[in-house]
């Protein structure tokens, strides 16, 4: 399944990594950026983790939260963050459901266990509002801080 702009974004309930219960159903009423990642501590993955980073400020002043998800375990989620010095959540999803009700199973070059690189920008009534599947770590953020932008712009 290929998720798309204007459906409703699979609802989730996940403890991250360093063990707050972030809920898709919670968020209702902001915007959040959902990205998803191949392996946490390659250097694709780390570019990209410390790019959102460096824009946390620009996604809050707009009102999202971001959130990283990857088929890693909690521990290695946690190393990572550690590694990247992040702030945001991230989140394991080592049984990969996240993952499958996103579409994103199949990442580095088609190898099934591991999640393909993707953001989905999803509006406060938990709605897809964009998309961007790219194996380019650089293009993922700029594009969603223009989309949520566009978004809010009357």
């Amino acid at each position: 399944m290929t998720l798309r702009v204007g459906q409703s974004a699979p609802d989730f309930t996940r403890r991250s990594d360093d063990g707050r219960e972030i809920s898709l159903d919670a968020l209702r009423g902001r915007w959040t950026v959902l990205y998803f990642y191949p392996r946490a501590g390659s250097a694709g993955c780390s570019i990209e983790a410390q790019r959102f980073e460096a824009a946390l400020p620009e996604f809050e002043r707009l009102g999202a939260q971001v959130i990283g998800v990857s088929t890693d375990t909690e521990a290695k989620q946690a190393a990572f963050r550690d590694s990247c010095s992040l702030s945001y959540p991230l989140l394991p999803d080592s049984d990969r459901s996240l993952c499958r009700a996103y579409g994103v199973m199949g990442g580095l070059g088609g190898l099934l266990n591991m999640a393909a690189r993707a953001t989905f920008l999803i509006d406060p009534q938990g709605t897809v509002a964009w998309t961007h599947r790219s194996a380019n770590p650089m293009s993922h953020v700029t594009g969603a801080l223009k989309a949520l932008e566009q978004h809010q712009q009357p």
